[in-house]
């Protein structure tokens, strides 16, 4: 086996100590029946990213996190990279200046979508209408916007085959946020929409029983984020494509951030992968890397290894550097950064010579913060199975310096 236990915590990879510490508080809290680290772990909120906890008959809100369903979406169009790499700068340009990233809108277009007329915004009305309304109006602003932080929108070649390739990352923006702050506060016996006190990165989850109502209520508010995150990486998708003039001809959709009912070990559960990727066999999935290296698209093993896991993989290739150990910290006084240790110039250069079209990031996204993708596939080869390898052309995400209280 390619992963050890330590602490009645299964790990793959390299052990992180801080998110090994987070993992093991997960593991001593409510009837859980796993508690796992993926190989691209490092540390979150609460529960670790790359981390996945399986319980019997509880959710946990701080551990599907404040992103919920951050996932991605992946297509491979009808194109070939040789179609676009002479005018790919003009591509980049337009992905640019007609998608959102950061907060707001670009433009004034009104985003309309079936989701609002779902039944399970009676959640929100339950607790009040003034919320309902205002969760409402915030969701309807930000559908299909990307943020900032490690979301994206890249254009990918297939080097076997010269394919083109599209795929976004982002998940329920503010509204997602706000859902998930509101039921912590519920939780601690607050109002939902106050403002949370300053809660430790290592605090012990938040359970909430699962035939409580707020249980209840959390998972429905949870799976209609879930949705307005599908619709959101649709809606972003559509327009992209428009841009190319191209159609897919095969999709890969997923979360990576969310609570799912599933079965193991004989006995239905609730697994809370937060930045962990669902791998039951035969189920696709898309793994970014870095803007400096290659993502793929995998698919399940029907294996020991990955019923051990819980079917569940890797979402990425996991930092090694925080934002501001990267970066620096930001002043919005002045919007300058200072002491980071990524130089833009060291960033720019690396993505240049790597064969990217840049447009926006700051260095807390360089390629220099992130582990290689291929070391933590290798740690679960066991677990998935690439099917096709992607290489980056084309990066657009939020600038350095925009603001975005929502962006991981």
């Amino acid at each position: 086996m390619a992963y050890q236990r330590i602490e009645n915590v299964s790990v793959w990879g390299t052990p992180d100590e801080g998110a090994m510490k987070q993992a093991i508080t997960c593991a001593s809290h409510g009837r859980v029946v796993q508690t796992l680290l993926m190989a691209d772990h490092h540390k979150g909120y609460s529960q670790p990213i790359g981390g996945v906890v399986v319980y019997d008959g509880q959710i946990s809100p701080s551990g599907v996190g404040y992103d919920i369903a951050c996932g991605n979406k992946a297509v491979r169009t009808g194109l070939f990279a040789r179609d676009i790499m002479p005018h790919i700068g003009r591509v980049m340009d337009e992905i640019a200046a007609q998608i959102s990233f950061g907060v707001g809108r670009i433009n004034d277009e009104k985003v309309d979508h079936e989701l609002f007329d779902d039944p399970d915004w009676a959640v929100f009305r339950a607790i009040s209408v003034k919320q309902h309304d205002t969760l409402k109006k915030l969701a309807r602003s930000q559908l299909g916007t990307v943020g900032s932080g490690n979301h994206f929108v890249d254009l990918f070649e297939e080097p076997e085959t010269g394919r083109l390739w599209v795929a976004n990352h982002f998940g329920s923006r503010g509204f997602g946020h706000r859902t998930a702050s509101g039921f912590l506060n519920l939780a601690a016996g607050r109002g939902f929409m106050d403002k949370a006190p300053g809660e430790s990165m290592d605090q012990p989850p938040v359970l909430l029983e699962l035939a409580s109502e707020t249980g209840d209520m959390y998972e429905r508010a949870m799976r209609l984020a879930g949705r307005y995150a599908y619709a959101g990486r649709d809606y972003v998708m559509g327009k992209v494509l428009g841009i190319l003039g191209a159609e897919a001809d095969f999709t890969v959709h997923n979360h990576h951030n969310f609570a799912w009912r599933e079965r193991h070990g004989g006995r239905d559960t609730i697994v809370v992968r937060k930045g962990a990727t669902p791998s039951a066999p035969g189920q696709l999935g898309f793994i970014g890397g870095s803007m400096g290296d290659i993502s793929v698209i995998v698919r399940g093993k029907d294996t020991e290894e990955n019923r051990d896991a819980c079917w569940s993989t890797v979402h990425g290739a996991g930092r090694v550097m925080s934002r501001t150990q990267a970066a620096g910290k930001m002043n919005w006084k002045t919007r300058r950064r200072s002491g980071g240790e990524i130089s833009e110039k060291r960033m720019f250069d690396a993505v240049r010579e790597y064969g990217v079209e840049l447009r926006g990031a700051g260095t807390d996204e360089s390629p220099f913060v992130y582990r290689r993708l291929r070391e933590v596939l290798d740690a679960h080869s066991e677990t998935v199975e690439v099917l096709h390898t992607l290489k980056p052309i084309g990066v657009c995400m939020a600038g350095a310096n925009e603001y975005d209280p929502y962006k991981d």
